[in-house]
């Protein structure tokens, strides 16, 4: 090989260790790193003498049943990031979420697709959506050790050290939900309308958990994703006519489900676990059935609520139309801030050394959407779990839709449960 094949291979070796990383100088001296971290800058940079972590986001953007969510969830993620590159960044290094980010259309099968096309590129994901989806690829973010920030709440997520989770399980949210059923209306039998799979098993497990506890009857029916495909589980609470149903589907599925029951004459309460709810919902034709009998549980405060975490939100999020799903997206990405800023502290920005430092949290500062404490992932899954639930109903005057009922509260029954596995195991 002559010396000019020489130099174009050395230059294609350093083009290919760029790609991969390599040891990045930052302010505090060499910082190791592997894959997903650059010493170029990301593409449209802040400050271009900074390198680049890129972070995957893998989301439902287009045609699956929770888009409506989703869009404005990756959307807060975005402006997250861009707030945190303008305030200087982590360490040396500025974050992209933009370059790697794909649509799951809420398929399993997709989302792991996806994953593999991206997972060379990027360090880390500052979004992985839904609880079956992300389940389809826990297995390689285990084997790889890429860390991941969940858009879901399964209980399975807390036994899981590559997810950084945030806010109370599915199953937490069901107990407070029927701790907070059972004070102020008292019912003695209740049912969960869920989905397939950890989103709705999880929450459907919770419930039956708490009416256990608290003496109700309880009664579980899974039903298919789609506004179409609820005649059973109409039929179903029409027959038993529970107090209380617990909702754990999509939102067009909450609203016929809701819609129709309450015009055939059921007389009882709805309680949608959070992500069945879409503020669109209010121009539905099921509107009035929810405006009078439709409660909504949430692992945080909504948009409007006085806190620094949800003005900096709103402010970086200009005119945005408010959506919980821009709420969700700007908690759900603190977990990761705090895990990449120990990384960089420790000098070890690999993925082995990211997921070290996201093991070491014992608490992430979330600006004041979650309580103190929050984010303890050194303490395992029991001492470490969130466990505070607020309550939202229906309301025209609101600005997503939904007007706080209570604020964070940790129930009784949600207090006194030992998570030692995930709850979905036990339903």
């Amino acid at each position: 090989m002559g010396s000019l094949g020489a130099a174009a291979l050395l230059l294609v070796s350093g083009a290919l260790a760029a790609c991969r990383g390599g040891e990045s100088e930052t302010g505090e001296g060499e910082v190791k790193t592997d894959v997903g971290v650059t010493a170029e800058p990301c593409p449209g940079a802040t400050d271009s003498s900074k390198g680049c972590i890129y972070l995957g986001i893998i989301s439902d953007l287009t045609e699956g049943p929770f888009r409506a969510l989703a869009v404005p969830i990756t959307d807060a993620q975005k402006a997250f990031w861009k707030r945190v590159n303008t305030d200087g960044g982590i360490g040396g290094y500025e974050v992209d979420v933009t370059k790697y980010v794909r649509d799951n259309k809420y398929n399993p099968q997709t989302h792991n697709q996806v994953y593999q096309e991206i997972k060379p590129s990027v360090l880390g994901l500052a979004q992985t959506l839904g609880s079956p989806t992300t389940a389809a690829i826990i297995s390689d973010l285990k084997a790889s050790s890429v860390v991941a920030a969940p858009a879901s709440w399964t209980s399975a997520w807390a036994f899981e050290d590559v997810i950084i989770e945030s806010g109370a399980n599915y199953c937490i949210e069901s107990m407070n939900a029927l701790d907070y059923a059972k004070e102020v209306y008292n019912p003695k039998s209740v049912m969960a309308v869920h989905l397939a799979g950890d989103y709705g098993e999880d929450a459907a497990a919770g419930a039956k958990l708490a009416a256990q506890a608290l003496g109700m009857t309880f009664a579980a029916v899974k039903t298919d994703s789609g506004a179409d495909k609820q005649a059973g589980a109409i039929q179903a609470i029409l027959t038993a006519k529970p107090d209380v149903v617990i909702v754990t589907t999509g939102p067009a599925d909450a609203a016929a489900i809701i819609g129709q029951t309450v015009a055939r004459g059921f007389g009882g309460r709805f309680i949608g676990t959070s992500p069945t709810w879409n503020p669109a919902l209010l121009q539905s034709a099921s509107a009035p059935a929810l405006l009078s009998r439709y409660e909504q549980t949430a692992p945080w405060n909504a948009w409007g609520t006085d806190s620094p975490g949800h003005k900096a939100m709103r402010e970086a999020l200009g005119s945005a139309t408010p959506n919980d799903g821009y709420t969700s997206g700007w908690v759900w990405s603190y977990p990761m801030k705090a895990a990449l800023s120990k990384a960089v502290e420790d000098g070890d920005l690999t993925r082995a050394g990211l997921l070290a430092a996201a093991k070491s949290l014992t608490s992430v500062d979330y600006e004041g959407m979650l309580p103190s404490g929050a984010g303890n992932y050194a303490a395992g899954p029991n001492e470490g779990a969130v466990r505070v639930t607020a309550i939202y109903k229906a309301d025209r005057a609101a600005p997503t839709g939904v007007g706080q009922v209570r604020d964070l509260f940790t129930g009784p029954t949600a207090k006194a449960y030992t998570l030692d596995g995930p709850c979905y195991e036990k339903l």
